[in-house]
C-alpha cells in the first residue's frame, strides 16, 4: 500500500473527474466507489446511495476523490506533474486535459475541467534549462516564460540561437 496518497475533495464530480483521469493515463483504473449512507444525509446533505469516495490508480499511483461539496475549491498551490518523454506526449495530455472546458496557464501549467491543476513537463526541459552555458541557458528560460504548453523544439532553438 502506498503510505502517502493525494484525496481531492470535489462538490459533485468526483466519479466523472476518476473516470476521465484513468482514461487519459496508462495502466490507471477505479478500485473502488463508495455511496452515502442515510445516516450522513443530516450532516453532508447528499441522499443516501450517492458516490461518496472514488478510489482510483493512475500508472499506478493511488488517489481518492470524494464528493464532499462546494465548500472546497482547488487552486493553483497544488498541482501534479506528468513527466513526458516526448513533444507527442506533452500534446497528448495537454489536449486531453485542456478538453471540455480545461485551460491553459502559463509554463506548462493547466487546469482541467474540474478546476484541478496539472503541470505538463517535457523530461528535456530541465536538461535545457541547465544549459551549462548561463547565456543558452537564459535563452531557454526566456522562451519558456512566453509558452503556455512547453514546446521543445522552440526551448532548443531559443537555446541554440546565436
Amino acid at each position: 500500500m502506498q503510505k502517502i496518497s493525494p484525496f481531492l475533495w470535489f462538490d459533485t464530480q468526483a466519479e466523472a473527474a476518476a473516470k476521465l483521469y484513468t482514461s487519459i493515463f496508462k495502466n490507471s483504473k477505479i478500485t473502488n466507489t463508495t455511496q452515502y449512507p442515510q445516516s450522513a444525509e443530516e450532516v453532508s446533505g447528499k441522499s443516501e446511495g450517492t458516490v461518496m469516495t472514488v478510489a482510483f490508480e493512475l500508472d499506478g499511483v493511488s488517489f481518492t476523490a470524494l464528493n464532499g461539496g462546494p465548500n472546497f475549491t482547488f487552486n493553483e498551490s497544488v498541482s501534479f506533474v506528468v513527466n513526458c518523454e516526448s513533444q507527442e506526449e506533452v500534446d497528448e495530455y495537454w489536449n486531453k486535459l485542456t478538453a471540455d472546458g480545461g485551460q491553459e496557464s502559463q509554463c506548462g501549467w493547466l487546469k482541467d475541467k474540474f478546476g484541478l491543476s496539472w503541470q505538463i513537463v517535457p523530461t528535456a526541459m530541465g536538461e535545457i534549462l541547465s544549459d551549462p552555458d548561463p547565456a543558452k541557458a537564459d535563452r531557454a528560460m526566456k522562451a519558456m516564460l512566453q509558452m503556455k504548453k512547453i514546446v521543445i523544439a522552440d526551448l532548443e532553438k531559443a537555446r541554440d540561437q546565436t
